[in-house]
């Protein structure tokens, strides 16, 4: 082809005005050279082209000309007050030589661009500003006009860049702006490229490039690059010779927009420069005269100036400094910056990366073209191309996942702002909107001067000059973007997927497609083939016969005949327009020259050869009867002779629109060659207005001009079909032949990734060749075939037990193991065959692949796949079609016949072939999920798999992160893959972290187009093909904008799409519980659900209305919100706001009605649907127009119908602001709720919300720390008013507890708020913030409270012992001086060491008989005594002597029964009160003479002694109902007693037999209420004793130890005992000589040690405690987690006594644990105790020194003696130790404190010492010192929650709140044989677990009646029942059965009874290790 062809100028005028494809960009334009040596950055800019006002010709306006006042620059501002900067230089080197470059480097604070950091320059680099180099700031945000600012501050510093001929200017040194020095091109030379010159008393930064453009000089184009990346420019100032404008001067400004962009146009000020003052006056003349200068002033705004040649005026220098501060005001304060230049620059630099010839600037050789001056056509080209893309803001590539990020602008507007115009144009082409290309653009500059002369009168100027005269255009039409040239240019900068989905989509709009195109950057012609793939194409043919077929194929594969239409010249019709009247008149399927958003100039249309296909439909309407391909070459065709050599070749038909032609012209040798070619030939001539005339044999010729267009259009068709009808003309076009042609890229071809990913897709399809389609999955993808379906069916019969199996009298729990073992069996099936080739090729391919090649080859697998699939599903298809057709009609004749079930049958095999047919990409993604879930079932790697089975999942999320939907639920077998989908979530959050998501599902019914409208929302993928509709659920990953993400508070959207409800596929197969399921799940998962209604049918809006309601109603019931919105689409008038009132009154009652229905269901009363769910009729119901404007299949989607998509998307959008959308992980929880839940029968019996409860559990750890914060600092607090009291302040006010507490009230009340409001799930945990900061505010009232009562009883306490106290004080002060007396008596007899000791002693026996003679002393209890003769009161000593020595009592709260305490009423008249003695006495018989021996009943522990005899035959009737009431009566009286031995004031006033009877009569009073109540059997007296005696056991040892502390407190003679040693000290230094002061410090000093010893013990005790909630990993968080320390522990051991305790008495095994637990803490920690025990005791020890310090300085000021010094120093410990008061002797001797302050902290430091030296281990420390134990701390904080246990099972309640509000609830429960359960009239023990039972159809008894009661309804059974949460769980428990199988002798012995029969062992349960078990427990608890 002749490159160098001219164009010519487009004739705009009506006649010659060509097909606007054809239009030429009439701008002059030059290229760069691409290969910077200094590659640009990318920078991202929001600024938009400057557009000013144009420059209008009217007269009035030429006079004005020459006025100041006309030119909008030209400002007084002699005002204006400046200043100047001075600004400094960097030297500058270039890559070729060292050039003596000045720079400047300037920042715009305003934007707060380079401040003071930068980097070093490298080579190949950016250079930016940097603070330390020598540059200037200049100030550009400070640069404002005087008219807009009149403050003081001066003018900051300009940069202006000046360009243009060197002959419009003078050098010279009186030149202002350039001086003397000029640029020198010969030597390549550059002395000043930047100069600093003050002019106007500005600072004036000049870049000097003049005479640039002219020259060769190839630096030049890196320099430049330099100085912008350097420089942030003011203005450019472009100088031109007055009157002679030069070619060189016409370049000049196309040379700056080739170099700087289009944007630089902003900043251009045009100066021309005179000789002579008088050529000013010619400059409106030469503007008026020449229209090339007129066009270039517009260019630069109509910006200009004029000055002197030399440039040495002052007023005009200043005149142009003020100019240029107007424009930089003008432009927003605006300086052209690099980012402005880099833009650019990226994108030409990443298209000559493909390879493409490089131009230099200086290689152009421009010549004059009309007007303009024209370039090289190539450089034309593509300097057009990216003038559009910076126009368009398109930088850098585009990605498919940029633009279906949703975001926060609505493309609903019909007009954008230019910048935004390619990214609305594919949003809404994304959406299916052809209107994408009809997008106005709002003109967001200034407004255009109106063409009229304002200044004249209405009467002046005449008519017909106004009318027919010559008027200005206006720029703003010639400079309108063309829409296609937006669509093109996405095109060009989009990634190949992007292109893929823009065609697809454009051709779903029914638009043409481009199918060769040629590249402006490389100006190769690129045939996108790829991006065809995935479209296909369907139509319907009329055979002869008159039978009607339909065929759908992709348009890849199709061969069509095809009609190739060109012009050659300029035509006036519009050939596009004319193709669109022949394909389809109502629709622009070719956009022309009328189409809105037409323009006269394009830049990238021209030589673009696009497509469309017409596609009958079967009708007589058709206007060709065959499928028919339309190509349109765009432009002259002679100009673009490559792409019309392709379509002439390969076109059946040619269609050629002529101008007239001359004879000679180029053109006709083309149109003569066609003319003898074979193929028909149609020359359309615009110039004639002949009729359709076949010049020869299929050449004919149609005239245009003046013609009938019907006629016309007419004439053309039958031509065509002529043409087509031929014999001749057999050539047929395919797509996949283009690439055969030579002199195009191929784009499949050149891109490696897709090539590669293609030839991996190949090689799996040829595994498939020569293959049956509906046996291909069972050969390649044998895992989801019938083993899958098997395990589903096995699943649901697990989850819901048969009738048949019930009524078998089945064991549920064998029956369970056994479904469970045939489902590990099937599991094990599926890993052990061979993998596929099909699927190890699969797997390989996505792991070796990298980057777009997988997703190359995931594209063109399922391109594929769709292929091989296509024929043989259509074929499937219309056979389904006929025996559904077949079955129909028989229905409608009730036809029974056998033919009517034959028909049924076979329509039932086509069925399952067409199911085994479809073939997917999903299918080969649902086989790796059941590789997965088998090889994760049977924890085995499949043998051939090469690599670990768990990476498995990390794939599919990949492919996830990149757009691939994934299966949720597997529609053929209608179940979750619950493994695999858990553990791609997984892997997605492993990759992106655990994000937000808002989930986004869809409902409706079968083929009501609810993909359709999510694809058109949202720009996905789902298919929605014939024959694929979606079977199951599918979900798909969508990330928001960023700028969304800050509106929205999720970072992805999951849509998940589902298949229809009521599809046929499914008919007579239980379709309403599927339909329910399916409803039911995704309502559940969606944060908001869309339901789908298609037509105005009734009764099918019932049907899925009712499915929907009950989805909602459960929904309710479960506590979950979701929202809804409802779509109606096919609605055949939505603008009608009437109607839709009335649709929207009806779907209301609708709803209603359906709720009501719902709710008999449900079993609930709700009446109205807005009861159900927040529901807004009037904003929630949607109208959707029908999707197809027209009949298919030409027929374009709607316009109206994406109007209501994003009228939809929008109101979501809004709707999902207001939500926090749910973590991925939580997303995955409620996943396997909802589909466990399912799998019952009963939903909401069986729903479990596993993030709530996970969250709830959290909440109650952090509950435990809250309240052990408040506990640890009450214990702190009561220990310090506990030595108050103790030292005398009787006195103790609530608002001091308070107060002390408020610090940890407030720290634990800011820790509250802020975990509520802070944490992730705080959505979830608000539910609770209300209750939980009720119990901590009751908590903290309640210890405030508790220990104001105790601190009362403390005071009380000290006021009873005043009187005991006055006396100790009395004894000490006498045997102080008698000790004083006796040594100094003594202290010259010279008595030795033994002698004095005896002396003492005999004197110390003397004093203290003396002193306590009057004291009766207290003596030890008799406390079996007073028990035996308390009870013998009540029954008969020798009954109560013979329970006390037989010892039962001590067991009796661990019995397995009760029988021998109880007699049933109904045996009562066989019997009297005497009975039981009788009993007793029989039974001591045989216990002295039977094998009942007291050795035997000692060995078998209170078990009931059955071996070798019978129960008494009148209890063989006792249900086991009745031994747990008792046994619960058993320990809720020891509760009872332990509360009164807890409030009984033994310790302080001593032991008294009335606590005894206090107990006894707590004990009778409680078995006489039971019995009261209890009807059925009466309790034995033997009970009451035995129970009597058991609790004074408990009472026995509590009440000795206090008692103990009694006497030790309050007997004197004990006291004073103590004192001994102290007092003999104290006389053996008077007799040794001390003074008295020492002996008194001693004194002192000794009373000191042991309150500092108990100080530290108490504060020890609490430090301990808390240290141990942090090491001991049983009690570091809360009730539950320490249950499952104590069941590890309990396994370990393997002790059958410990566990019955632990389920009978669980609260008092969990206190022995705890005491276990401190007390090995203790055995192993002993360096850390000890470091704590030392550590509290140097902290006392310092506590105490700088008291006495303190005292001392105190009391000296006062000049006090001894005894005020002891006063103060006691009162400032008054917190911290105890003391007795004041002293009990008389300190007033001394005198010198100093001495005694040295001696006593001498002494104090000696005493701690050898305190500290005395604890070597634990051992020495003695614990039961302290106040209160660490234990006692720990029991006390973990013990008081809720202790209630399932009356199944006996598992504890696990919420840490006693009372708590709700439901007690347990994590897992137990086998409820534990708890003695049998099956009735057996001695069968149970091996049911509550969790199955309560999901069967058995019944139970409750309460020993004869009441039957269904397991599902246990609530009714009472109120201990209806109490309990048991929702069905089908987990392994492992723990529990390997527990009973370990166990199983030890437990049938306990309870007398059996696993046999119906509750005979599992044998699966057997294979449980011990291990096992224990791992259980970190699963399940």
């Amino acid at each position: 082809m002749d490159r160098g062809t001219d164009d010519d100028v487009m004739d705009t005028s009506p006649e010659s005005y060509g097909d606007s494809d054809d239009v030429k960009d009439t701008s002059p334009v030059s290229y760069r050279n691409p290969n910077d040596v200094n590659p640009p950055v990318t920078h991202q800019y929001t600024d938009g082209i400057m557009d000013n006002p144009p420059l209008t010709n009217s007269e009035k306006d030429t006079e004005n000309l020459n006025k100041e006042s006309y030119d909008p620059f030209v400002i007084d501002l002699t005002a204006q007050k400046e200043f100047q900067m001075q600004p400094t230089s960097v030297p500058f080197t270039s890559h070729d030589q060292d050039l003596d470059v000045k720079t400047l480097g300037t920042s715009n604070e305003a934007h707060g661009e380079y401040k003071d950091n930068v980097k070093p320059v490298e080579e190949g680099s950016n250079p930016k500003p940097d603070g330390n180099a020598k540059t200037v700031a200049h100030m550009c945000s400070g640069f404002k006009d005087s008219s807009h600012n009149n403050t003081d501050h001066g003018d900051p510093d300009l940069t202006i860049a000046v360009f243009g001929s060197s002959d419009a200017v003078q050098f010279g040194c009186d030149n202002i702006l350039l001086g003397e020095k000029q640029l020198c091109h010969k030597n390549a030379e550059f002395p000043k490229i930047i100069q600093e010159r003050k002019i106007s008393e500005h600072c004036v930064s000049v870049i000097n490039m003049i005479g640039s453009h002219e020259t060769d000089f190839k630096p030049l184009d890196h320099v430049i690059g330099q100085l912008v990346n350097e420089n942030e420019i003011h203005a450019f100032i472009f100088v031109v010779r007055l009157g002679q404008l030069t070619d060189a001067d016409k370049m000049g400004v196309e040379w700056l927009q080739r170099i700087f962009s289009d944007r630089v146009l902003s900043f251009v000020i045009i100066v021309f420069t005179y000789e002579r003052k008088e050529e000013c006056d010619t400059i409106i003349d030469d503007l008026k005269s020449n229209s090339v200068l007129e066009q270039l002033l517009k260019k630069c705004g109509e910006r200009y100036h004029t000055c002197s040649k030399d440039m040495n005026n002052q007023s005009e220098m200043r005149e142009l400094m003020d100019r240029i501060k107007r424009l930089f005001t003008d432009n927003n304060q605006q300086c052209y910056t690099r980012e402005m230049y880099t833009t650019l620059r990226d994108l030409q630099d990443s298209e000559y990366q493909s390879g493409a010839e490089t131009v230099s600037i200086g290689d152009t050789n421009a010549q004059t073209l009309g007007s303009l001056v024209q370039t090289d056509k190539a450089d034309k080209e593509k300097l057009g191309a990216e003038q559009l893309i910076d126009r368009l803001h398109l930088g850098g590539r585009l990605r498919t996942v940029d633009f279906l990020k949703p975001t926060v602008q609505s493309q609903s507007q019909e007009s954008c702002a230019e910048e935004e115009l390619a990214s609305v144009f594919l949003q809404k082409l994304m959406m299916m909107d052809y209107r994408a290309r009809y997008l106005q653009i709002i003109e967001n500059n200034k407004p255009h001067s109106q063409q009229r002369n304002n200044e004249s009168s209405e009467d002046d100027g005449d008519a017909f000059d106004n009318i027919f005269g010559e008027t200005a255009k206006p720029s703003d039409e010639t400079d309108a973007v063309h829409l296609m040239d937006v669509q093109m240019a996405v095109f060009h900068c989009a990634d190949s997927f992007l292109k893929q989905l823009m065609v697809t989509k454009l051709s779903q709009c029914q638009y043409a497609l481009p199918l060769l195109v040629p590249n402006p950057f490389t100006q190769q012609i690129e045939f996108p083939l790829w991006t065809f793939r995935q479209i296909n194409k369907s139509w319907k043919t009329t055979d002869d016969t008159g039978k009607i077929s339909s065929k759908v194929l992709p348009v890849y594969k199709a061969e069509t005949p095809m009609v190739a239409f060109f012009r050659f010249g300029q035509v006036s019709s519009s050939k596009s327009q004319l193709m669109n009247s022949l394909i389809n008149e109502k629709h622009n399927t070719f956009f022309h020259r009328n189409c809105p958003g037409s323009s006269r100039t394009r830049v990238l249309m021209d030589g673009v050869v696009e497509i469309a296909w017409y596609c009958p439909s079967g009708e007589e309407t058709d206007r060709f009867t065959h499928f028919v391909a339309f190509c349109n070459l765009h432009g002259d065709a002679g100009a673009h002779e490559t792409q019309l050599d392709i379509l002439t070749e390969m076109a059946s038909v040619n269609v050629a629109i002529l101008p007239q032609l001359d004879k000679k012209d180029k053109s006709m040798s083309k149109i003569q060659t066609f003319y003898k070619d074979s193929k028909p030939l149609i020359c359309l001539l615009t110039d004639n207005d002949s009729t359709l005339t076949e010049m020869r044999e299929g050449k004919y010729k149609i005239g245009l001009k003046g013609r009938n267009q019907s006629v016309v259009f007419e004439e053309i068709r039958r031509a065509i079909n002529n043409g087509l009808l031929s014999t001749e003309s057999c050539s047929l076009f395919k797509l996949e032949d283009v690439p055969k042609c030579s002199d195009i890229r191929v784009d499949e071809v050149d891109d490696d990734d897709c090539r590669k990913g293609k030839e991996a897709a190949q090689q799996m399809i040829s595994l498939l060749e020569n293959k049956d389609l509906t046996k291909i999955k069972e050969s390649f993808l044998p895992l989801q075939g019938k083993l899958w379906h098997q395990w589903c069916q096995k699943n649901k019969e697990l989850h819901r037990p048969t009738l048949g199996e019930l009524h078998k009298g089945t064991n549920i729990e064998k029956n369970n193991c056994s479904k469970q073992s045939e489902m590990l069996n099937i599991r094990e099936q599926q890993r052990t065959p061979v993998l596929s080739q099909f699927i190890q090729l699969f797997i390989q391919k996505l792991n070796s692949q990298a980057g777009n090649e997988v997703a190359y080859f995931l594209k063109w697998l399922g391109i594929l796949l769709d292929n091989y699939t296509t024929e043989s599903l259509s074929a499937l298809l219309h056979e389904y079609d006929e025996k559904w057709s077949t079955v129909l009609n028989l229905k409608k004749k009730h036809d029974k016949s056998q033919q009517m079930t034959a028909a049924q049958v076979e329509l039932e095999r086509v069925s399952e072939k067409l199911q085994a047919a479809t073939f997917g990409l999903e299918h080969i993604l649902r086989e790796i999920g059941q590789i997965y879930e088998s090889c994760s079932s049977v924890k085995k790697s499949k043998k051939d798999l090469q690599f670990n089975f768990s990476s498995l999942p990390s794939l599919a999320a990949d492919m996830m992160i990149s757009g691939f939907p994934l299966e949720l639920m597997d529609g053929d077998a209608a179940h979750v893959p619950l493994i695999w989908v858990t553990a791609v979530l997984d892997a997605l959050i492993q990759k992106l972290g655990d994000k937000r998501v808002y989930v986004l599902s869809v409902l409706g019914i079968q083929s009501s187009g609810k993909s359709t409208m999510l694809n058109a929302m949202f720009g996905l993928q789902f298919a929605v093909s014939a024959g694929r509709c979606t079977r199951g659920a599918f979900m798909q990953l969508l990330r928001v904008s960023s700028e969304m993400n800050a509106l929205l508070n999720f970072d992805y959207i999951l849509v998940i799409d589902t298949e229809g409800l009521r599809a046929l596929e499914l008919a007579g197969r239980s379709t309403r519980n599927h339909d329910n399921e399916m409803a039911t799940f995704v309502v559940g998962l969606g944060n908001m659900t869309l339901i789908n209604i298609f037509g105005e049918n009734t009764a099918e809006m019932q049907d899925i209305l009712q499915i929907v309601v009950q989805a909602f109603m459960r929904m309710k019931k479960v506590r979950l919100s979701p929202s809804c919105m409802f779509v109606h689409q096919n609605v055949s008038d939505v603008t009608a706001g009437e109607k839709n009132m009335e649709g929207r009154r009806r779907l209301q009652e609708k709803l209603d009605e359906m709720t009501k229905l719902a709710a008999k269901e449900e079993d609930c009363d709700t009446e109205f649907f807005s009861d159900v769910i927040a529901f807004d009729v009037q904003k929630d119901v949607k109208y959707f127009a029908q999707l197809w404007e027209g009949s298919p299949p030409m027929a374009p989607p709607n316009p109206n119908y994406s109007r209501n998509i994003q009228e939809l998307k929008d109101t979501i959008q809004s709707k999902a602001s207001k939500s926090r959308g749910i973590t991925m992980s939580q997303f995955k929880m409620r996943i396997n709720d909802l589909w466990n839940a399912l799998l019952n029968e009963n939903f909401v019996f069986s729903f479990k919300n596993t993030l709530e409860i996970a969250v709830y559990r959290k909440l109650e750890t952090k509950y435990s720390d809250w309240t052990w914060s408040l506990r640890s600092a009450k214990n702190d607090i009561e220990d310090k008013f506990y030595n108050r009291i103790a030292n005398g302040n009787i006195r103790v006010q609530e608002n001091d507890l308070l107060a002390d507490m408020r610090n940890t009230k407030e720290q634990v009340e800011k820790s509250i708020m802020s975990y509520f409001e802070e944490d992730k799930d705080k959505d979830i945990l608000c539910q609770w913030r209300g209750r939980f900061e009720t119990r901590i505010k009751d908590l903290h009232d309640d210890l405030v409270k508790g220990t104001k009562r105790k601190l009362d009883e403390a005071i009380e306490q000290k006021k009873a012992r005043e009187q005991l106290d006055q006396r100790r004080t009395e004894y000490e002060n006498k045997l102080f001086i008698r000790s004083k007396e006796l040594a100094l008596r003594l202290k010259h007899t010279g008595t030795d060491e033994h002698m004095l000791e005896e002396e003492f002693d005999t004197m110390w026996s003397k004093w203290v008989t003396e002193m306590t003679k009057e004291t009766s002393p207290l003596t030890d209890i008799n406390f079996w005594e007073d028990v035996t003769r308390i009870l013998s009161e009540i029954h008969e000593l020798t009954l109560v002597d013979e329970r006390l020595k037989q010892k039962d009592y001590k067991r009796i709260d661990r019995r397995s029964d009760y029988c021998d305490y109880l007699m049933l009423k109904k045996h009562l008249e066989h019997s009297d009160e005497t009975s039981s003695s009788a009993e007793a006495a029989e039974s001591s018989k045989k216990s002295k003479t039977g094998m009942f021996n007291r050795f035997g009943q000692k060995i078998m522990s209170g078990i009931e002694y059955l071996r070798g005899t019978q129960k008494p035959k009148e209890n063989m009737g006792i249900n086991a109902e009745f031994h747990y009431s008792i046994r619960d009566l058993t320990h809720k009286i020891i509760q009872d007693t332990e509360m009164i031995m807890k409030k009984s004031p033994v310790g302080t006033r001593g032991y008294n037999d009335s606590f005894v009877q206090e107990i006894t009569d707590c004990v009778k009073k409680s078995v006489q209420k039971h019995q009261s109540v209890s009807q059925e059997y009466k309790l034995k007296r033997e009970f009451i004793i035995d129970l009597s005696l058991h609790v004074c056991e408990i009472a026995r040892q509590t009440f000795t130890e206090l008692h103990k502390e009694f006497r030790e407190a309050n007997d004197p003679r004990l006291y004073l005992d103590k004192q001994k040693t102290q007092y003999w000290n104290i006389f053996k230094n008077y007799y040794k000589g001390a003074t008295t002061t020492t002996i008194l410090s001693e004194f002192i000093c000794s009373k000191l040690e042991p309150s500092i010893l108990q100080a530290v013990y108490n504060k020890t005790a609490n430090d301990l405690a808390t240290q141990m909630r942090s090491d001991i990993k049983a009690l570091r968080e809360n009730r539950p987690n320490l249950e499952k320390h104590i069941l590890r522990s309990l396994a370990e051991k393997e002790d059958f006594e410990q566990y019955i305790e632990y389920i009978h008495n669980p609260r008092r095994h969990f206190k022995f644990f705890i005491k276990n637990e401190v007390k090995s803490y203790f055995t192993k920690q002993n360096k850390l105790i000890l470091n704590i025990f030392k550590g509290n005791l140097k902290q006392k020890e310092q506590i105490v020194c700088n008291a006495v310090k303190a005292a001392t300085v105190a009391v000296k000021s006062k000049s006090g003696d001894g005894n005020m010094w002891f006063r103060c120093f006691t009162k400032t410990l008054t917190d911290e130790l105890k003391f007795t008061g004041d002293s009990c002797v008389d300190l007033s001797e001394i005198k010198d404190l100093d001495f005694l302050e040295n001696f006593l902290s001498d002494s104090l430091k000696e005493k701690m010492t050898k305190l500290q030296d005395g604890f070597k281990s634990t051992d020495d420390i003695k614990m039961e010192k302290c106040r209160k134990t660490p234990d006692e701390h720990l029991i006390e904080h973990f013990c008081q929650c809720c202790w209630v246990q399932c009356p199944f099972c006996k598992a504890i309640c696990t919420n840490t709140m006693e009372g708590h509000p709700g439901d007690h609830s347990v994590s897992f429960h137990r086998n409820t044989g534990l708890n003695g359960w049998h099956y009735r009239k057996t001695t069968n023990l149970s091996i049911s677990i509550c969790t199955t039972a309560v999901a069967s159809d058995r019944s139970f008894h409750p309460n020993s009646s004869d009441n039957k009661v269904p397991w599902k309804e246990y609530r009714k059974a009472g109120r201990k029942y209806a109490n309990w949460s048991i929702t069905p769980d089908h987990s392994e428990l492992p723990y529990w059965k390997w527990f009973v199988c370990r166990f199983q002798k030890d437990l049938e012995t306990y309870y007398n009874k059996t696993f046999q029969g119906m509750g005979e062992i599992p044998h699966e349960w057997r294979q449980y290790t011990k291990k096992e078990a224990l791992e259980s427990l970190d699963k399940y608890m």
